[in-house]
């Protein structure tokens, strides 16, 4: 007999041996072989089992070892922020379906809120026209003093370092509004697009 017979007669032998009202429990090693027994042995108390009554499977007892612990909760994680995200839309669809009548009414409300954006980078392009302009013209003094051998006075460094600086300032400034504007054009693209979707409107 080889040895997987011989193991399910043992099995069989040993439920069939057992009183009518015997508990029987099964649970699987790490190595995959299953085993039976009334009790379940200390290194076993963090497996799977099932409990056997007449050699039918009663209960299952699942044992939530901690790599499964952070499974469900991470599980459970993400189902609380999907639910939030499809309630979040559904009040934004509300939204949007409350404050506009038309496409024609969110392109106007665009245009509103990008008043104040584009003022501040027109007023930012200026100040960099100006930067650039005394730039120049102290670059073109500088080069003056080079052509005609001379050197370059202290006072004209500092100036040409001083002029150099804001202009890179001003350059920078202009990040801050160019990303806001972008953000809200994809903002009102996006809610142009889904309230053309939910009310067919165009």
């Amino acid at each position: 007999m080889n040895r997987s017979k011989l193991f399910v007669v043992l099995v069989a032998g040993t439920l069939f041996s057992l009183p009518a009202t015997a508990k029987l429990y099964k649970w699987v090693d790490d190595n995959g072989t299953t085993h039976y027994g009334e009790t379940i042995p200390p290194e076993y108390a963090n497996k799977d089992r099932s409990e056997l009554k007449d050699g039918r499977v009663i209960k299952t007892e699942e044992v939530i070892t901690p790599e499964k612990r952070r499974a469900k909760e991470q599980a459970e994680a993400k189902k609380r922020e999907e639910e939030k995200a499809a309630a979040d839309q559904r009040l934004h669809d509300k939204t949007l379906i409350n404050t506009y009548n038309s496409v024609k009414e969110i392109d106007l409300a665009r245009s509103r809120n990008l008043q104040q954006i584009d003022a501040h980078l027109n007023a930012i392009n200026y100040s960099i026209k100006t930067a650039n302009d005394n730039l120049a013209g102290l670059q073109k003094e500088a080069e003056n003093y080079t052509k005609a051998k001379k050197k370059i006075p202290p006072s004209l460094e500092d100036d040409l370092l001083e002029a150099q600086i804001r202009l890179e300032q001003l350059q920078k400034d202009m990040e801050a509004p160019l990303a806001e504007k972008a953000t809200m054009n994809a903002r009102y693209d996006a809610d142009k697009a889904r309230y053309i979707e939910l009310t067919g409107k165009k």
